[in-house]
């Protein structure tokens, strides 16, 4: 089975509006392809309006869906308000918002500035928090149910992570949030599910986390269990899934798609895969000598 296939059938999203921030690019950019390509209408999302209008254009010609392009940095309520707007004046109601948008460093925490640490917990937990209340607040004052938000947030959302604190920090939150309205929010229709990739290379991010040899250094591929990175269309198939009706009695799950990676990471004896056979039957017979004794 070719897991770089299409899961869905054709018509899963037809009817359906959806916005995506940071669907300009990368990993947004790929499950919008996908959302389009199943008959959605998409409204993708980010401050840079010119790459935007790019990605519309190659998405709507490839796929023969809509797409609209709409300037907006979700770090400010007013800006997330005008976009929704734009997206109701294109295309009547809005059905789907997909949380993409984010940002990172990594670095040693003690090197960051206030404002680089703010940066990120700005773009990633106040923009969920803005595009999440604003939509919110809409669809339960016109009383439209059958709505739906997911999240992407990240592995060490529940764990935490040394050199990426603010990102872990911010995602904690949206990973709360997410659970918190899926029960608070039900009673007005309105689902709430997230996702926690693994690494899924993307060139733009990539080569700003990874500049240079670190990518060679420090090749993520080694750290997954089944020893490769994911491919996009596997998240966009469960992206796709999880917004879609299919999904209907999913709510409040936060799916990992990392191909076992931090399970990996949280086994206490996980490192003893490096131990060779020569090895542990050099234990075996130390372990039967000492019940000898």
């Amino acid at each position: 089975m070719d897991f770089k296939k299409k899961m869905l059938r054709d018509d899963a999203l037809a009817g359906k509006t959806i916005i995506v921030t940071g669907g300009g690019s990368g990993l947004g950019k790929s499950m919008t392809h996908y959302f389009m390509e199943l008959g959605a209408n998409v409204v993708i999302t980010s401050r840079n309006l010119d790459k935007l209008k790019t990605t519309a254009a190659t998405l709507e010609k490839e796929t023969g869906s809509k797409c609209l392009p709409v300037q907006c940095d979700v770090r400010h309520y007013d800006e997330v308000e005008h976009m929704i707007k734009k997206a109701h004046e294109a295309f009547g109601e809005v059905d789907i918002l997909l949380n993409n948008a984010a940002g990172n460093f990594i670095s040693p925490t003690e090197r960051l500035s206030a404002n680089a640490f703010d940066t990120i917990i700005d773009i990633v937990l106040k923009g969920s928090k803005n595009c999440t209340l604003a939509m919110g607040k809409h669809w339960i004052e016109k009383k439209q149910t059958n709505k739906t938000v997911l999240n992407i947030v990240t592995t060490y959302a529940w764990t935490g992570s040394a050199f990426v604190v603010p990102s872990a920090t911010a995602k904690a939150g949206v990973l709360a949030m997410t659970r918190s309205l899926a029960v608070e929010w039900a009673k007005y229709g309105i689902r709430f599910n997230a996702i926690a990739p693994g690494p899924f290379p993307t060139k733009g991010a990539w080569d700003r986390l990874l500049p240079g040899e670190l990518k060679e250094k420090f090749d993520l591929a080694k750290k997954v269990p089944l020893k490769r990175v994911g491919d996009h269309q596997e998240l966009a198939n469960l992206a796709a899934y999880l917004v879609s009706d299919f999904a209907h009695y999913l709510n409040g799950e936060v799916i990992t798609i990392d191909g076992g990676e931090w399970l990996k990471g949280a086994g206490q004896f996980n490192l003893l895969e490096q131990v060779t056979p020569k090895m542990w039957d050099q234990l075996e017979q130390m372990i039967r000598a000492q019940k000898k004794s």
